[in-house]
């Protein structure tokens, strides 16, 4: 065998390699726990917590308990957070296919004044079937162990939290989450890409 051929051969084989390994990191990728810098939620498995919350559109208050036999996706958003605006319209979109269908969105807003968190969704539009609510003290937030957002949890039909999103979204993540969920399985937690922290987090 020539060298040139043997060069030529040996790089095929790194492509090889490497096209392999791509494959491969976009399997575990796209798998609920696969990413290894994920930090678990304690929350997973366990009851979702009692919360009562006031409403950012419209009046009166929201109990998560009332929703008891429904899956509940429960997203952090703010005004501030570019990656919330990323997201949003898949929030949306999803939140009206599935109204019908035993499945309530609800939006809370973290850490951000209630008008800019208004002004937030007049530009980016909402979903009339999801309930968007305000985070007075931070209760929510603690109570869901959140410290970045985007984050997006799902509760399944029994109260428990099943699922959790870190990052923005996508329809076919939550579309296949609620899918697994209706099927008796959890989807776990996945890294779908960055956080923000607070207003000044760039």
């Amino acid at each position: 065998m020539t060298l040139a051929r043997r060069a030529s051969g040996m790089k095929l084989a790194a492509w090889a390699v490497v096209a392999a390994s791509v494959v491969l990191a976009v399997v575990f990728a796209s798998r609920f726990g696969s990413d290894p810098a994920l930090s678990e939620s304690p929350l997973i498995g366990e009851p979702a917590p009692e919360l009562t919350l006031p409403r950012l559109v419209g009046s009166g208050e929201v109990s998560l308990p009332g929703y008891a036999g429904d899956i509940v996706v429960i997203n952090f958003f703010a005004s501030w957070c570019l990656e919330c605006r990323i997201e949003h319209d898949a929030l949306v979109a999803a939140s009206d296919a599935f109204a019908d269908a035993g499945v309530q969105f609800i939006g809370v807003a973290y850490q951000d004044d209630p008008v800019d968190s208004l002004e937030f969704l007049d530009e980016e539009g909402v979903s009339a079937a999801t309930e968007y609510l305000v985070d007075e003290g931070s209760r929510a937030a603690v109570a869901f162990g959140v410290f970045g957002i985007p984050e997006t949890f799902f509760i399944d039909p029994e109260g428990t939290v099943v699922g959790r999103i870190i990052g923005p979204t996508d329809a076919a993540t939550l579309g296949g989450a609620i899918d697994a969920i209706r099927r008796g399985e959890d989807p776990g937690e996945q890294r779908l890409g960055n956080t923000r922290s607070g207003p000044g987090d760039a």
